[in-house]
Protein backbone atom coordinates (compact mmCIF):
# COMPACT_ATOMS: atom_id res chain seq x y z
CA UNK A 1 0.00 0.00 0.00
CA UNK A 2 1.58 3.70 -0.39
CA UNK A 3 3.59 4.65 2.42
CA UNK A 4 4.88 8.49 3.16
CA UNK A 5 7.44 9.60 6.00
CA UNK A 6 5.84 8.92 9.09
CA UNK A 7 3.21 7.70 8.18
CA UNK A 8 2.75 3.56 8.71
CA UNK A 9 4.52 2.07 11.45
CA UNK A 10 5.05 -1.34 13.15
CA UNK A 11 5.31 -1.54 17.26
CA UNK A 12 5.02 -4.55 19.11
CA UNK A 13 2.18 -2.67 21.21
CA UNK A 14 1.67 -6.03 23.96
CA UNK A 15 -1.06 -5.72 26.23
CA UNK A 16 0.04 -8.01 28.69
CA UNK A 17 2.15 -10.84 28.80
CA UNK A 18 1.16 -14.68 31.42
CA UNK A 19 3.49 -17.29 31.87
CA UNK A 20 0.17 -19.13 31.73
CA UNK A 21 -0.05 -21.17 28.91
CA UNK A 22 -3.45 -20.86 27.46
CA UNK A 23 -3.57 -20.75 23.66
CA UNK A 24 -2.78 -23.51 20.94
CA UNK A 25 0.99 -22.55 21.17
CA UNK A 26 1.38 -24.68 24.20
CA UNK A 27 4.83 -25.51 24.21
CA UNK A 28 5.53 -21.55 24.46
CA UNK A 29 7.54 -20.18 27.37
CA UNK A 30 4.76 -17.47 27.33
CA UNK A 31 1.70 -16.32 26.02
CA UNK A 32 1.37 -12.22 25.19
CA UNK A 33 -1.31 -10.69 23.94
CA UNK A 34 -1.05 -7.41 21.41
CA UNK A 35 -3.60 -4.72 19.74
CA UNK A 36 -1.39 -5.84 16.28
CA UNK A 37 1.03 -8.60 16.46
CA UNK A 38 0.82 -12.35 15.87
CA UNK A 39 3.45 -15.08 15.90
CA UNK A 40 6.25 -15.60 17.49
CA UNK A 41 9.27 -13.95 19.26
CA UNK A 42 12.82 -15.45 20.53
CA UNK A 43 14.33 -13.17 23.36
CA UNK A 44 16.28 -13.59 27.20
CA UNK A 45 18.26 -11.45 29.10
CA UNK A 46 21.51 -10.90 27.64
CA UNK A 47 21.14 -12.56 24.73
CA UNK A 48 21.90 -10.37 21.65
CA UNK A 49 20.79 -11.49 18.01
CA UNK A 50 22.76 -10.39 14.69
CA UNK A 51 20.44 -12.22 12.39
CA UNK A 52 16.55 -13.56 11.27
CA UNK A 53 15.36 -15.45 8.65
CA UNK A 54 12.07 -17.53 7.07
CA UNK A 55 10.16 -18.27 4.67
CA UNK A 56 6.68 -17.72 4.19
CA UNK A 57 3.75 -18.30 1.40
CA UNK A 58 2.05 -14.50 0.59
CA UNK A 59 -1.28 -15.35 1.94
CA UNK A 60 -4.65 -14.45 -0.56
CA UNK A 61 -6.92 -11.61 1.25
CA UNK A 62 -10.89 -12.19 1.35
CA UNK A 63 -12.28 -8.25 1.18
CA UNK A 64 -15.43 -6.78 1.71
CA UNK A 65 -16.86 -3.51 0.21
CA UNK A 66 -16.31 0.00 2.05
CA UNK A 67 -13.89 -1.73 4.71
CA UNK A 68 -9.88 -0.74 4.57
CA UNK A 69 -7.99 -3.58 5.62
CA UNK A 70 -3.92 -5.12 5.47
CA UNK A 71 -1.88 -7.82 6.97
CA UNK A 72 1.70 -8.01 6.82
CA UNK A 73 3.65 -11.24 7.23
CA UNK A 74 7.36 -10.33 8.51
CA UNK A 75 10.36 -10.98 10.31
CA UNK A 76 12.60 -8.88 11.97
CA UNK A 77 15.36 -7.50 15.11
CA UNK A 78 13.77 -6.10 18.10
CA UNK A 79 10.75 -3.93 18.72
CA UNK A 80 9.20 -6.81 21.38
CA UNK A 81 9.95 -4.97 24.99
CA UNK A 82 8.20 -2.33 26.51
CA UNK A 83 11.95 -0.04 26.23
CA UNK A 84 12.51 -1.03 22.35
CA UNK A 85 13.34 2.10 20.72
CA UNK A 86 14.26 0.45 17.31
CA UNK A 87 12.66 -2.20 14.72
CA UNK A 88 14.57 -3.65 11.31
CA UNK A 89 12.32 -5.37 9.90
CA UNK A 90 11.15 -6.82 5.81
CA UNK A 91 8.15 -8.31 4.91
CA UNK A 92 5.10 -8.66 2.56
CA UNK A 93 1.34 -6.62 2.99
CA UNK A 94 -2.12 -7.88 1.33
CA UNK A 95 -4.21 -5.12 1.56
CA UNK A 96 -8.12 -4.41 0.63
CA UNK A 97 -9.10 -1.31 -0.28
CA UNK A 98 -12.96 0.14 0.71
CA UNK A 99 -14.06 -0.95 -2.55
CA UNK A 100 -13.06 -4.38 -1.81
CA UNK A 101 -10.46 -4.62 -3.86
CA UNK A 102 -6.91 -6.35 -2.69
CA UNK A 103 -3.78 -5.45 -3.97
CA UNK A 104 -0.12 -7.10 -2.20
CA UNK A 105 3.51 -5.78 -2.03
CA UNK A 106 6.76 -6.05 -0.29
CA UNK A 107 8.62 -3.50 2.34
CA UNK A 108 11.00 -3.06 4.48
CA UNK A 109 11.50 -0.47 7.87
CA UNK A 110 13.94 1.00 10.02
CA UNK A 111 11.82 2.28 12.99
CA UNK A 112 11.88 5.16 13.76
CA UNK A 113 12.11 5.54 10.39
CA UNK A 114 9.03 5.18 8.34
CA UNK A 115 8.51 2.28 6.33
CA UNK A 116 9.47 1.73 2.33
CA UNK A 117 8.01 0.41 -0.75
CA UNK A 118 10.14 -2.49 -2.48
CA UNK A 119 9.91 -2.45 -6.26
CA UNK A 120 8.66 -5.57 -6.50
CA UNK A 121 5.67 -7.35 -7.78
CA UNK A 122 3.81 -9.81 -5.26
CA UNK A 123 1.14 -12.13 -6.00
CA UNK A 124 -0.95 -14.29 -3.63
CA UNK A 125 0.69 -17.38 -3.62
CA UNK A 126 4.30 -16.57 -4.50
CA UNK A 127 7.00 -18.38 -2.09
CA UNK A 128 8.83 -15.28 -0.21
CA UNK A 129 11.88 -15.64 1.55
CA UNK A 130 13.87 -13.00 3.59
CA UNK A 131 15.98 -12.25 6.43
CA UNK A 132 17.52 -9.45 7.88
CA UNK A 133 21.53 -8.94 9.53
CA UNK A 134 22.58 -6.66 11.63
CA UNK A 135 26.18 -6.02 12.09
CA UNK A 136 26.80 -2.75 14.79
CA UNK A 137 24.76 -0.53 12.87
CA UNK A 138 24.40 -1.37 9.79
CA UNK A 139 20.94 -3.70 8.78
CA UNK A 140 21.43 -5.80 5.55
CA UNK A 141 17.84 -6.74 3.93
CA UNK A 142 17.39 -9.46 1.56
CA UNK A 143 13.80 -10.35 -0.01
CA UNK A 144 13.33 -13.08 -2.84
CA UNK A 145 10.20 -13.89 -4.30
CA UNK A 146 10.99 -17.89 -5.79
CA UNK A 147 8.09 -17.84 -7.75
CA UNK A 148 9.00 -15.21 -10.17
CA UNK A 149 12.66 -15.32 -9.33
CA UNK A 150 12.79 -11.20 -8.01
CA UNK A 151 15.07 -10.64 -5.03
CA UNK A 152 15.73 -7.26 -3.12
CA UNK A 153 18.69 -6.55 -1.01
CA UNK A 154 19.91 -3.88 0.45
CA UNK A 155 22.58 -2.71 3.45
CA UNK A 156 21.56 0.29 5.03
CA UNK A 157 23.35 2.83 8.07
CA UNK A 158 20.50 3.07 11.43
CA UNK A 159 21.10 5.47 13.47
CA UNK A 160 19.78 3.27 16.22
CA UNK A 161 19.19 -0.51 16.28
CA UNK A 162 17.40 -3.30 18.44
CA UNK A 163 18.83 -6.69 18.47
CA UNK A 164 17.18 -7.86 21.68
CA UNK A 165 14.68 -9.96 20.16
CA UNK A 166 14.32 -11.90 16.73
CA UNK A 167 10.78 -11.72 15.57
CA UNK A 168 8.57 -14.09 13.12
CA UNK A 169 4.98 -11.64 12.71
CA UNK A 170 1.51 -11.37 10.93
CA UNK A 171 0.52 -7.92 11.84
CA UNK A 172 -2.04 -5.24 11.48
CA UNK A 173 -0.03 -2.31 11.22
CA UNK A 174 -0.51 1.30 12.58
CA UNK A 175 -1.32 4.52 10.69
CA UNK A 176 0.77 7.56 12.54
CA UNK A 177 -0.71 11.14 11.47
CA UNK A 178 1.77 14.01 12.18
CA UNK A 179 4.84 11.11 13.27
CA UNK A 180 5.03 9.11 15.99
CA UNK A 181 5.68 12.24 18.75
CA UNK A 182 2.24 13.21 17.68
CA UNK A 183 0.83 10.47 19.70
CA UNK A 184 -1.70 10.33 16.94
CA UNK A 185 -1.05 7.07 15.47
CA UNK A 186 -3.84 4.07 15.34
CA UNK A 187 -3.73 0.05 14.41
CA UNK A 188 -5.58 -0.18 11.37
CA UNK A 189 -8.07 -3.18 10.82
CA UNK A 190 -6.57 -6.56 9.91
CA UNK A 191 -7.79 -7.99 6.39
CA UNK A 192 -8.97 -11.23 6.96
CA UNK A 193 -5.65 -13.60 5.37
CA UNK A 194 -7.10 -16.82 6.22
CA UNK A 195 -3.79 -18.69 7.42
CA UNK A 196 -0.14 -17.47 7.14
CA UNK A 197 2.65 -20.03 7.20
CA UNK A 198 6.44 -19.21 8.45
CA UNK A 199 8.87 -22.24 7.75
CA UNK A 200 12.67 -22.82 7.91
CA UNK A 201 12.64 -19.81 10.76
CA UNK A 202 15.95 -19.64 12.61
CA UNK A 203 17.48 -16.82 14.19
CA UNK A 204 21.05 -16.30 15.00
CA UNK A 205 23.24 -14.38 17.72
CA UNK A 206 26.01 -11.90 18.40
CA UNK A 207 27.87 -15.35 19.66
CA UNK A 208 27.19 -17.13 16.34
CA UNK A 209 24.83 -20.04 17.93
CA UNK A 210 22.16 -20.65 15.46
CA UNK A 211 18.56 -21.68 16.14
CA UNK A 212 15.08 -22.54 15.21
CA UNK A 213 12.46 -20.53 17.11
CA UNK A 214 12.37 -23.20 19.72
CA UNK A 215 16.64 -23.61 20.51
CA UNK A 216 17.00 -23.71 24.36
CA UNK A 217 19.47 -20.89 23.67
CA UNK A 218 16.58 -18.28 24.16
CA UNK A 219 12.97 -17.73 25.55
CA UNK A 220 9.80 -18.11 22.81
CA UNK A 221 6.89 -16.15 23.50
CA UNK A 222 3.51 -16.57 21.53
CA UNK A 223 1.77 -13.87 20.35
CA UNK A 224 -2.15 -13.91 19.86
CA UNK A 225 -3.54 -10.34 18.48
CA UNK A 226 -6.70 -8.74 19.91
CA UNK A 227 -7.98 -5.86 19.59
CA UNK A 228 -7.59 -3.26 22.46
CA UNK A 229 -9.47 -0.11 23.82
CA UNK A 230 -7.50 3.48 23.99
CA UNK A 231 -3.39 2.56 24.15
CA UNK A 232 -1.03 4.85 21.94
CA UNK A 233 2.00 5.55 21.19
CA UNK A 234 4.32 7.42 23.15
CA UNK A 235 7.30 9.34 22.13
CA UNK A 236 9.41 7.02 19.78
CA UNK A 237 9.00 4.45 21.04
CA UNK A 238 6.64 0.85 20.94
CA UNK A 239 4.93 2.23 24.74
CA UNK A 240 1.93 0.62 25.63
CA UNK A 241 0.29 -0.07 22.14
CA UNK A 242 -1.09 0.16 18.83
CA UNK A 243 -3.56 2.13 19.26
CA UNK A 244 -7.40 2.18 18.90
CA UNK A 245 -8.63 -0.45 15.86
CA UNK A 246 -11.07 0.44 13.82
CA UNK A 247 -14.25 0.96 15.96
CA UNK A 248 -15.82 -2.46 13.75
CA UNK A 249 -13.06 -3.82 13.65
CA UNK A 250 -12.96 -7.22 16.35
CA UNK A 251 -10.62 -9.36 14.09
CA UNK A 252 -7.86 -11.05 15.55
CA UNK A 253 -5.12 -13.73 14.88
CA UNK A 254 -3.60 -16.16 16.61
CA UNK A 255 -0.35 -19.02 16.20
CA UNK A 256 -0.60 -22.48 16.03
CA UNK A 257 2.50 -24.72 17.97
CA UNK A 258 5.64 -24.89 16.42
CA UNK A 259 6.33 -27.44 14.29
CA UNK A 260 9.52 -28.97 12.27
CA UNK A 261 11.47 -29.09 15.04
CA UNK A 262 10.42 -25.15 16.04
CA UNK A 263 11.16 -23.71 12.70
CA UNK A 264 7.78 -23.38 11.35
CA UNK A 265 4.14 -22.25 12.49
CA UNK A 266 0.66 -21.47 11.43
CA UNK A 267 -1.00 -17.52 12.06
CA UNK A 268 -5.20 -17.98 11.57
CA UNK A 269 -7.18 -15.34 10.98
CA UNK A 270 -10.11 -15.07 13.59
CA UNK A 271 -13.36 -13.10 12.64
CA UNK A 272 -13.91 -12.22 16.15
CA UNK A 273 -11.08 -12.42 18.71
CA UNK A 274 -12.45 -10.16 21.29
CA UNK A 275 -10.31 -7.47 23.52
CA UNK A 276 -6.97 -7.13 24.49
Amino acid sequence: MPRSPSRVLRLAGLAFAALLVVSPAAEADSVSTSANWSGYVASRSGVRFRAVSARWTQPTVTCSDGRTSVASPWIGLGGYHQTSQALEQIGTDAQCSASGRASYSAWYELVPAASRTIRMTVSPGDAISASVQVRGHLVRLRLTDATTGATFAKTLSASVVDVSSADWIVEAPSECVGGVAANACRTLPLADFGTAGFTAARATTLAGHSGTIADSAWSRAAIRLAPAAGARFVGGGPGPGGGPPDALSVAGAAPAALTAGGSAFDVAYEQDAGSA
